[in-house]
């Protein structure tokens, strides 16, 4: 599971010309998934998404997370995070999980972020043609992924 996350100040999807979610300061989370993620990737992300202390303190010292803030975030899937570009020019997106495997764990990984945060976690629509904007506070864009714990 590998994940971008971007603070910003805010953020909005639309999808076919209607807004589906808004935030105001906080996360703005793309999320990819491959056929193997499972519930333990779901759970570590969340966790370290939920506690990443990357918002500023009265100091302006990057030293508060999230849930401190008690911020917004907007979590939209986007399987090109998997993207193959070693041969040619044209992406090959074989390392994303197909819908069917990837639609719950997204669906779990919002659910399980909400829970853990207690904030309000916004959504795109997994498949749909979306229009995501932002303005990237800092700019602060981190990139995590599951696998690579160490």
């Amino acid at each position: 599971m590998r994940v971008v996350i971007q603070r910003v100040s805010e953020a909005s999807v639309t999808i076919d010309q209607k807004i589906k979610s808004k935030i105001k300061a906080g996360l703005l989370i793309l999320l990819g998934i491959e056929p193997d993620d499972q519930e333990e990737d779901i759970l570590w992300l969340v966790k370290k998404i939920s506690n990443l202390r990357i918002f500023p303190d009265e100091k302006g010292v990057m030293n508060k997370s999230i849930v401190d803030k008690s911020f917004e975030m907007l979590v939209i899937s986007q399987f090109t995070l998997f993207a193959s570009t070693k041969k040619g020019n044209r992406p090959s997106y074989i390392r994303a999980a197909r819908p069917d495997v990837a639609i719950p764990l997204y669906e779990k990984f919002v659910q399980e972020l909400q829970q853990t945060s207690q904030l309000k976690v916004g959504t795109g629509t997994f498949g749909a043609d979306m229009k995501v904007a932002l303005i990237n506070d800092g700019p602060v864009t981190i990139c995590i992924d599951s696998k690579n714990k160490e």
